[in-house]
């Protein structure tokens, strides 16, 4: 165990976030994502599952060791849903509302349709699978400088 460290982030994440270089992006995604095909595309290649943890769960503990970009338009994209375009849904809302928290400044998220997301995540350094069964659960995290 390590001070600080939310007990769901395994020594692969760490890993990960330490590796990860200014700009480099983060896929959190929900329990229905095509997590194993498409890590297989990513920078890493790696694919990290957190049992038991939602997406702002698990947002808020990454977010305890890494600082989100504040150069570009924004840190933070969200997978819009497909049946209302435009519309915030409670879990886009509730992790905009923990990035904010975390970066004590207020923080926008840029909607991506759903099949634009896919190649987003596939460039992007991993992917996170969290347990968010809550539909379009599914996040880009943009790394910053400390």
């Amino acid at each position: 165990m390590l001070k600080g460290v939310p007990p769901f982030v395994t020594a692969d994440l760490l890993w990960v976030m330490a590796s990860m270089g200014h700009g480099d992006e983060l896929a959190i995604v929900d329990r229905n994502f095509s997590g194993f095909r498409v890590a297989t595309q990513t920078t890493s290649g790696k694919l990290l599952i957190l049992e038991g943890v939602d997406a702002p769960t698990a947002v808020r503990g990454i977010l305890k060791m890494m600082p989100l970009d504040t150069f570009g338009d924004t840190p933070l994209m969200h997978m819009e849903a497909v049946d209302a375009p435009g519309e915030l849904l409670e879990v886009h809302r509730e992790v905009i509302a923990v990035c904010s928290e975390a970066e004590v400044r207020s923080i926008a998220s840029q909607p991506v349709e759903r099949f634009a997301y896919y190649p987003i995540a596939m460039r992007s350094f991993a992917i996170i699978q969290t347990a968010e069964s809550r539909p379009y659960g599914n996040f880009i995290l943009r790394k910053g400088v400390l």
